[in-house]
């Protein structure tokens, strides 16, 4: 396990899983949210986004954090991948993760990406794309659907697939991490 891509739901867990195993495999890590957020919330073009991931990548090891399954750059990330852990956690937990984290952020000003902050109008916002708990628990399904399909595709025969589907589990895979890589 050198070439590491962490996905799932929003909220599901991917930066604190993927930061646990970067440094406990002392590896770079890349969230992609950083890459695509611009500042003023803009997005930084596809083409550019796949140059930047496809030079990461093309390390020797390295964790990445996120789906972007739409714009062709988790099939570079997947293409070099040797793991793939998909966190597969129940819709409720997920959501109310969502919710508490974007209360925090909003309340504490949070800095996310670029300068980026959530605001208070996202959270009522009714469209999704806005809205990080409207897209979290609509994206669910679609998620779900995604990485069972992938996990069934022979293209991606090479990955080891790692589904975490709940808080204990992503705990003992961890500790379990920790304790095979630990030097003592």
């Amino acid at each position: 396990m050198h070439r590491i891509s962490v996905v799932g739901n929003s909220g599901s867990g991917k930066s604190t899983v993927s930061r646990a195993v970067s440094d406990r495999l002392s590896l770079p890590y890349l969230e992609l949210d950083s890459v695509h957020h611009q500042p003023g919330w803009t997005f930084r073009p596809d083409d550019e986004m796949r140059e930047i991931v496809a030079g990461f990548v093309a390390g020797d090891g390295w964790v990445v954090d996120g789906n972007y399954t739409s714009n062709g750059v988790a099939e570079i990330v997947w293409s070099r991948a040797d793991t793939l852990i998909w966190l597969d956690l129940p819709r409720l937990l997920v959501t109310g993760r969502v919710i508490g984290r974007s209360l925090r952020r909003v309340v504490t000003r949070e800095e996310l990406w670029s300068g980026n902050r959530e605001r208070w109008r996202n959270l009522v916002d009714r469209r999704p794309e806005e809205n990080i708990i409207l897209w979290s628990w609509t994206r669910d399904r679609h998620y779900r659907e995604k990485y069972q399909a992938m996990s069934e595709d022979a293209t991606w025969d090479h990955l080891d697939v790692i589904r975490l589907r709940g808080r204990r589990e992503v705990r003992l895979f961890i500790d379990e991490l920790m304790s095979a890589n630990d030097p003592g």
